[in-house]
């Protein structure tokens, strides 16, 4: 699905905004009804009816429940709207999906374990109102173990480091983004795409707000550490040609270096007959040298293999079900 008909719904009451919810679920049965009626809640009593909205949710190709469970909420609520694929594409390429999938004059995206809490949706709205296009919750503390935090810490201050982007250090995926900014998503072709760099690239005015994350109360959490390390290496990639400029520079040292040794075991050579040929030294090297090429040479893979993607051009997901969704041509 490259490109999705986006132009706004009618309302009863034209001067309500419509805003959209976008959920990407994965395996979260369990969830769904907690998430609606989070939602709706918020928008029927804390913000007063002040907006129309629509959930969007967009299904991983869940094997539990999951779409079971979004079905009958649909059927209940016609603004809940479900997307299904056909197989797993993944957690970034599910999101832009749904924001592609969003009628609303904003969109809010939402994970369906609710530690980002909908409550908080009046201070992105309020902050909308002000006129700022993309409003991201910084996550002040969230409730989980030294290690992953510290390694989140890091992963934000490199990627803001290296990248040509204005990205936001300890911002989640917790955030509202304008209709200009969905629109202009509309247009982006992008094979592995990383959303969260996107749309800071995208924002003309993005700010921030501090915000505590709760722990997920249902549940597991579906980003392993593998996961999230692949996920690591989309946002390096997307926004940044630095590793490959880092291997280049390793590689020239490791170079000059060589030669210097090579200089200094010539010299020692001379000087003394009985100089000691270095036989562990030099497999050391090798091993070494051998274990440089092999990892910049998965560097300048990952890159090619991105390249390649993006030039085959294939849709970024494939819907197979959908319901409450009129612009999809393949709907159930």
């Amino acid at each position: 699905m490259d490109k999705i008909n986006t132009s706004i719904i009618k309302h009863d009451q034209k001067d309500r905004p419509l805003i959209s919810v976008v959920i990407p679920v994965f395996n979260e049965e369990g969830n769904i009804d907690r998430a609606y009626e989070a939602v709706k809640h918020v928008f029927e009593n804390q913000l007063s009816n002040k907006y129309d909205f629509e959930i969007i949710f967009t299904d991983n190709h869940s094997v539990d429940n999951t779409y079971q469970e979004l079905q009958t909420l649909a059927m209940r609520d016609s603004r809940v709207r479900i997307a299904r694929f056909t197989r797993n594409f993944g957690f970034n390429k599910s999101l832009l999906t749904g924001y592609r999938l969003a009628q609303g004059h904003a969109a809010i995206q939402l994970d369906c374990d609710l530690q980002d809490s909908p409550v908080l949706f009046e201070t992105l709205l309020s902050y909308w109102e002000m006129g700022h296009d993309v409003v991201v919750g910084k996550r002040n503390k969230r409730e989980e173990n030294y290690l992953l935090q510290s390694a989140r810490k890091i992963f934000y201050r490199l990627l803001k480091r290296i990248s040509e982007d204005n990205l936001t250090i300890d911002g989640g995926d917790f955030r509202l983004v304008d209709r200009s900014i969905l629109d202009k998503l509309q247009t982006l072709h992008d094979a592995t795409p990383y959303v969260r760099g996107l749309i800071s690239m995208l924002a003309t005015k993005q700010i921030t707000f501090p915000y505590d994350r709760q722990a997920r109360q249902h549940g597991k959490s579906k980003f392993p550490f593998f996961r999230l390390f692949g996920l690591a290496m989309d946002g390096i990639i997307s926004h940044s040609i630095v590793p490959l400029r880092l291997a280049s520079l390793i590689g020239l040292f490791v170079a000059s270096t060589t030669f210097l040794l090579a200089l200094f075991y010539m010299f020692g050579k001379f000087l003394n007959g009985n100089w000691p040929s270095g036989f562990t030294t030099q497999v050391v090297l090798i091993l070494f040298s051998t274990a440089l090429n092999a990892i910049f040479l998965g560097i300048i893979g990952e890159y090619l293999g991105r390249i390649y993607k993006q030039l085959r051009y294939h849709p970024l997901t494939i819907i197979e079900r959908s319901i409450n969704l009129p612009n999809i041509i393949n709907k159930n």
